[in-house]
């Protein structure tokens, strides 16, 4: 018998394949944002997030085959992460989850991750100066 995932619950790879589209598609001009991504092509970035929403919802294990264990709070120690950054970080998300279907369960439960891994993910106070 086969177990269903929240991952399969809510449509699987395209689902969070559009999500993540639109959240880089704000991300790309975004004036707080942008400066984090290093890479002038996005799309790597957008890879990896993608996988590791996949997997982490329960689909293919792909991100931990091909970058090994999340590691969220180290992968992104070199970036400062401020309350301001965590703040644009989901409204874009927001717009990825706005742009599904999902049921009001289905968009509670992973609103309420996003926001909690947003703010876990804060790692600086200090502005950067522009």
């Amino acid at each position: 018998m086969r177990v269903t995932t929240f991952y399969d619950e809510i449509g699987g790879y395209p689902t969070i394949e559009k999500i993540v589209a639109t959240f880089y598609a704000g991300v790309a001009d975004d004036p707080v944002l942008r400066p984090l991504y290093p890479e002038e092509d996005l799309g790597p970035a957008e890879e990896r997030f993608r996988l590791f929403l996949v997997q982490y919802w329960g689909g293919p294990t792909t991100y931990s085959e091909l970058r090994g264990h999340p590691r969220l709070r180290m992968r992104h120690a070199p970036f400062a992460v401020t309350p301001r950054a965590a703040e644009r970080w989901l409204v874009h998300f927001r717009e990825g989850l706005d742009s599904v279907e999902l049921s009001p369960e289905q968009d509670a439960k992973f609103w309420d991750y996003v926001t909690h891994a947003a703010q876990f993910m804060v790692n600086s106070f200090e502005e950067p100066v522009t």
